[in-house]
């Protein structure tokens, strides 16, 4: 029979099954996808080429995806226009695109997230939205430190981060003003000693960002 050309069907070597919802590979690239849209959703079209390209960011987002609970947060410091945002936004991003099980994520900046929390005349409104906040699995705040400070501010920081502390879920936090300084305002002096206790616990990857405003540079070529 091989000599007429005639293979017997175990001779016939079984086609590759095409992947489906059985192959884990499948699976992998749906949750990649899925959180890639998340992740595009939640970023500003200026920010939608982030990378993360330091390595202490993205060593800090390779533990937010192999253990989300153990990551702590990330505080990323320097002057304005030094590439802070860009790398949370990359950070974020690098954390989507390796599929993990679940991706949830608010970004915001802080001056927006204090509009979005003050009174309305909608009833619980505010207090709806401050959990929402608290409880998200990734929360990016832009520009912490930023806003005038007062007694409500300080309340309202306390219970979000508070929440975030005691519920051990990953936070990314960029701002101008230094961890601490002793000889002048650090973040400290914004958020006061209760939330800077538990921030000191939480940040399991401190930052510093250098170096010029990379935005009046690219203006001035």
């Amino acid at each position: 029979m091989a000599e007429k050309g005639i293979r017997l069907v175990s001779d016939v070597e079984p086609s590759r099954a095409e992947e489906g919802p059985g192959d884990p590979r499948w699976h992998h690239g749906a949750r990649v996808e899925y959180a890639m849209t998340r992740w595009e959703t939640a970023t500003p079209p200026r920010f939608r080429d982030a990378e993360a390209t330091l390595p202490e960011v993205r060593a800090w987002a390779d533990r937010a995806l192999a253990d989300p609970t153990t990551a702590g947060a990330m505080l990323l410091t320097g002057l304005t226009g030094t590439g802070k945002t860009h790398q949370a936004y990359g950070a974020l991003r690098r954390i989507a695109a390796g599929g993990p099980d679940r991706f949830e994520l608010i970004a915001m900046n802080s001056a927006d997230m204090y509009g979005h929390l003050r009174p309305s005349h909608v009833m619980g409104a505010s207090e709806r939205e401050l959990r929402r906040l608290s409880t998200v699995q990734l929360l990016f705040l832009d520009d912490f430190g930023t806003s005038k400070t007062s007694e409500w501010t300080e309340e309202i920081t306390y219970r979000l981060i508070n929440y975030r502390y005691n519920h051990c879920l990953p936070t990314v936090i960029t701002s101008n003003l230094p961890a601490r300084d002793a000889d002048g305002p650090d973040l400290t002096d914004f958020v006061g000693d209760r939330v800077a206790s538990r921030l000191a616990e939480m940040v399991t990857a401190l930052v510093p960002m250098i170096g010029d405003d990379r935005r009046r540079d690219r203006r001035a070529a």
